[in-house]
């Protein structure tokens, strides 16, 4: 079986508060971008194993998320082995969501694979357990996510408008650690009272710009100087909108057609 997990982009991200688990409570709108994926082939084998190609990765093939559904749903079905590969086309540590995307695919195909007859809901729980925002790419539609991001409800955004396209660039050489965007948060953000996202996104992208903010810029743009200026370069270029996603380091912009 192949599928072809995408990414996704955030339209907004608030960073509501610290919990006391170590966590931090988002609130963020996931909108998936089915323009840019990975390729994700799923067999039956006589022992697990796991391939990944195209963009390096730094972690071992071991410790992939894809390879952490499997266990995940071996110890609860006991599923029979598999052979796993992966080609992965979406940049890692850039925001996008990849890695989850890989998990939240893996365990849609083997639910299918071996017939577990699983329920979105009983997958997004699972989903929610091998990372943040893994449940959101189960139904991968528009959301508005809550929580640390496990916290899904739909909303109507329909990305694949004739009006518009969206554009996503990563400054050459650039990458941002999670850790290193939450370690620069200023907490005097926690609580700030924010336009309301679902609300936003009704009016028009024009209006956008000074609506819809990304908390993270504000930590990550002083030491990734190269990531703001693909923002203003995407203004330049007649973006509608653009904005950092995730954590970075990816910026994306919404373009007229």
């Amino acid at each position: 079986m192949i599928t072809y997990p995408n990414c996704k982009i955030n339209l907004g991200l608030h960073v509501v508060g610290k919990r006391p688990d170590g966590y931090h409570d988002l609130e963020t709108i996931f909108v998936p971008v089915h323009d840019l994926s990975d390729t994700l082939e799923i067999v039956e084998s006589d022992n697990l194993q796991m391939a990944q190609e195209g963009i390096v990765l730094d972690n071992a093939p071991e410790d992939n998320l894809c390879t952490k559904a499997w266990r995940l749903l071996h110890e609860e079905f006991d599923i029979p082995t598999v052979s796993i590969r992966l080609q992965k086309g979406i940049p890692f540590g850039a925001g996008l969501g990849g890695g989850s995307s890989d998990a939240a695919f893996t365990l849609k195909m083997l639910n299918e694979m071996f017939a577990l007859r699983l329920t979105d809901s009983q997958l997004e729980q699972r989903a929610a357990r091998l990372g943040a925002d893994c449940a959101f790419f189960i139904k991968n539609q528009p959301a508005y996510a809550t929580g640390i991001g496990d916290k899904l409800e739909p909303i109507e955004w329909n990305m694949k408008s004739e009006k518009w396209k969206v554009i996503i660039e990563i400054p050459e050489g650039e990458h941002v650690s999670t850790k290193e965007a939450y370690g620069g948060l200023k907490r005097d953000l926690f609580g700030t009272v924010r336009p309301n996202l679902r609300e936003v996104v009704k009016r028009p992208i024009e209006e956008w710009r000074s609506l819809i903010v990304n908390d993270f810029e504000a930590s990550v743009f002083p030491a990734h100087p190269a990531i703001a200026a693909l923002k203003e370069e995407m203004y330049r270029r007649n973006a509608l909108y653009a904005s950092m996603t995730g954590s970075g380091a990816a910026v994306f912009g919404i373009f007229p057609r």
